[in-house]
């Protein structure tokens, strides 16, 4: 499959570069869906070494010029195209979508407030703080608030391995798959390099997120993420918000019994990020998007992206 159309060849390719809590991305503007990218052309364009480099690829374009995503237009003007690292297809990405509504501010899209965002994970309600800023810190100026959408627990028996060491784990999904364990060292995560065996696999025939969890101290925890498709990750948005549920029911903690919301702060490596749940179920993200860099790929580089 062509990775960019012949029209599309002849014109500069804009991108930018962004990241939330440290998970990064590469920005591809493509508001009227001109480009087609290859799973291999995002995994090269992702390459920290031959490419730009990023954790996922997010690729801005208007809902109804995409497949996809045009029976959300009505609701939401901007589609997130959203491509793990190896090029792989992803339904959500929590801290991506952060970036997604930063880069939508920056150009001058959307205002800020409120705003939609169409995701393979359906529609996504955002909210950029209107005071000045770069969005740099977890709740202060420019924060984005996501509203991720209520999580789906199961009682499967699953466990999660490194090595000889087994520890049982909470079936979460927040759009997408999460395995979240509860362990008593970060360190005990091993590498990440590779996806933790997760048992029973027929849990997660797609594939699955793992989040190791510790406790910092009340409703405050710190996590280390293997992310599907793209390996140990510096965040992961819907990784945090599973682990602020699976902590929250282990805590003896329902916002959907005892009418009142719960707010558990989640360190990741790459920085803070702040998560509500509400009595209705909704999930509440609230941390950093930052736009680092911008530019153009080299005409001759992108055009032997079609190869591949």
């Amino acid at each position: 499959m062509s990775t960019y159309r012949p029209a599309a060849q002849s014109s500069p390719i804009p991108f930018l570069k962004g990241h939330g809590t440290e998970n990064d991305f590469v920005i591809i503007p493509d508001p009227d869906n001109a480009l087609t990218l290859s799973a291999s052309a995002v995994a090269e364009l992702c390459d920290r070494r031959a490419g730009i480099g990023g954790d996922g690829l997010l690729r801005v374009v208007r809902s109804a010029a995409h497949p996809e995503a045009r029976s959300m237009a009505d609701r939401a003007e901007w589609f997130m195209d959203y491509r793990n690292s190896d090029g792989s297809v992803a339904e959500m990405c929590g801290n991506g979508v952060r970036v997604f509504a930063r880069y939508l501010r920056r150009a001058g899209l959307v205002q800020a407030g409120d705003l939609a965002v169409a995701t393979r994970g359906g529609v996504k309600k955002m909210h950029i703080a209107k005071d000045a800023g770069t969005g740099g810190d977890a709740t202060g100026p420019g924060a984005i608030t996501a509203h991720m959408g209520r999580a789906l627990l199961t009682e499967d028996d699953v466990t999660v391995a490194v090595g000889d060491r087994g520890w049982p784990a909470r079936n979460v999904n927040m759009g997408n798959p999460h395995a979240v364990a509860f362990v008593d060292d970060l360190a005990h995560a091993g590498n990440l390099f590779t996806a933790p065996p997760v048992s029973p696999a027929s849990v997660y025939p797609d594939g699955v997120n793992v989040e190791f969890v510790v406790d910092r101290g009340p409703r405050h925890v710190a996590m280390r993420v293997h992310e599907r498709g793209s390996g140990e990750t510096r965040s992961c948005g819907t990784g945090a918000c599973a682990v602020a549920v699976a902590a929250a029911r282990r805590d003896g903690l329902d916002p959907a019994v005892t009418g009142e919301p719960v707010t558990y702060t989640v360190d990741v490596p790459g920085g803070r990020l702040v998560i509500t749940e509400r009595p209705d179920g909704e999930i509440e993200m609230t941390g950093p998007a930052v736009i680092v860099a911008e530019g153009v790929l080299d005409a001759e580089w992108a055009q032997r992206l079609d190869t591949l």
